[in-house]
């Protein structure tokens, strides 16, 4: 947690934000994952510790516009629960902890939800995402589960996002924090990647080092041979010589900040010439598009700007032809590199993506392709002073897309598909970065960058 004064702020400047009504915070509940006891780790939502850092199941707060109430709901613990889990802060002293005026039991939340909503006042929520959540708002408000994103607070979401996407000085402290974690869970699988090895093995060892340097990893890790799958989380093959290991993976810290990192590396511990050129063109295209990071810059002209990269470089190895800018714009582009360019990172490793993708990436200047790629660009709109940043330019050779591709003629002015085929097993290469965008441009996250070219990534797997 913070300090008090630094939740007591944000609620402020939050409120300064919208006009009327009843702010509903609903924390999270514990999840069993396959009998009542037995839970999955428990995570609180990033929202409600981010205005009022309590990282405990079954609480929910309110805020009254009108009258500036504040009000904790949640109940003290019986013995029971104390014998089996041991003593806890008393509701009364959680509140205090963060500067909330008034405590009540959780019995009390209904009757206050419901009477605000009875007499017309507005309720806003977040859009919830854990299914218990949808079925205490549905009891509170009488809103089905499939119809209460649609019927979410958009200036509540508009102002949290506002707030969240720009991050503190205490913020940034936690998010370098993540990232030497992640440095060290990126560093460790270097050094111990061998041929003979089970994926799974080096999964488990940066899990471990996640744990014990946060909470846990910040996502399922990937760690992948077929890295042409971009969220790949099957680790059942063995690392086989000739081969390409995609790894993307990152760490939370123990108060819920998130790193992203991702590298990719030879099974065998030394890139192929054939690995190394293309290889070679994602970091150039990854250094190109960091180096155009800084305030007021749109963050789709970045991934443009890669994309001309990567396109270039692909004319250059007989693969693409043609016009680059014609190529791009009708998305040929996007048979190899059909993600975003990245994304904004947090407490969540996708930051607020829960609230709403366009919310947190678009803006009234620009508004969400619907073409195959460039849908999804997560992050659209002009960069700010405090933004936090993925950057992850990529190449993949996916086998299912170049046959539709092919059979329905799709892009054939740009794609040279004789000379893809040569590339069916090939796999994929992602480099992806972490930074912050400062009143000059933008640094790394972390105190030092992980190996990235192919002589340091080399130099390390053959120590």
């Amino acid at each position: 947690m913070f300090t008090k004064d630094i939740y007591v702020q944000r609620r402020k400047a939050l409120c300064a934000q919208l006009q009327s009504g009843l702010l509903l915070f609903l924390g999270n509940k514990e999840a069993p994952y396959n009998y009542l006891d037995n839970t999955y780790r428990f995570r609180q939502d990033s929202s409600f510790l981010y205005f009022f850092g309590l990282d405990e199941a079954n609480l929910a707060v309110t805020i009254d516009l009108e009258t500036g109430a504040e009000t904790l709901f949640g109940d003290d613990i019986g013995i029971d629960s104390i014998v089996w889990m041991g003593p806890k802060p008393s509701m009364r002293e959680k509140a205090d902890r963060v500067g909330i005026a008034h405590v009540r039991p959780m019995a009390d939340l209904a009757n206050t939800v419901k009477k605000a909503a009875a007499s017309g006042r507005m309720v806003h929520y977040l859009p919830p995402y854990r299914y218990a959540n949808k079925i205490t708002l549905m009891d509170l408000l009488g809103i089905h589960p499939n119809e209460q994103k649609a019927n979410a607070s958009e200036a509540f979401i508009r102002a949290v996002v506002a707030l969240r996407a720009v991050k503190q000085p205490e913020e940034v402290v936690e998010l370098d924090k993540a990232a030497n974690i992640g440095y060290m869970m990126h560093y460790t699988a270097m050094k111990m990647a061998k041929l003979g090895m089970l994926e799974q093995e080096l999964v488990g060892v940066m899990e471990g080092i996640a744990v014990s340097n946060g909470t846990m990893p910040s996502f399922p890790i990937i760690l992948s041979q077929n890295g042409e799958t971009l969220h790949n989380h099957s680790h059942h093959q063995i690392l086989t010589d000739g081969r390409l290991l995609l790894i993307d993976a990152g760490a939370e810290t123990n108060s819920h900040y998130a790193s992203d990192f991702t590298r990719t590396i030879p099974s065998g511990g030394k890139f192929t010439q054939q690995q190394k050129e293309l290889y070679n063109l994602v970091l150039e295209a990854t250094d190109h598009a960091i180096s155009l990071c800084k305030p007021e810059v749109p963050f789709k002209e970045v991934y443009f700007a890669a994309s001309r990269i990567i396109t270039e470089g692909l004319k250059g190895m007989g693969i693409m032809k043609g016009n680059t800018d014609d190529a791009i714009a009708n998305g040929a582009h996007a048979m190899f590199f059909p993600c975003g360019l990245g994304h904004n990172m947090g407490m969540d490793v996708h930051d607020m993506e829960d609230l709403g993708e366009n919310f947190v990436g678009y803006d009234d200047t620009v508004t969400r392709s619907t073409q195959f790629g460039l849908k999804s660009l997560r992050m659209a709109k002009a960069l700010k002073v405090g933004n936090v940043m993925t950057v992850e330019p990529g190449i993949y050779f996916i086998p299912a897309l170049m046959d539709k591709w092919r059979a329905e003629k799709v892009n054939t002015d740009f794609l040279c598909f004789d000379e893809m085929d040569k590339f069916r097993s090939f796999g994929g290469i992602r480099i992806e970065e972490c930074i912050i965008i400062t009143q000059n441009g933008y640094r790394m996250l972390g105190s030092k960058r992980l190996p990235v070219t192919v002589e340091e990534i080399e130099g390390v797997m053959q120590e």
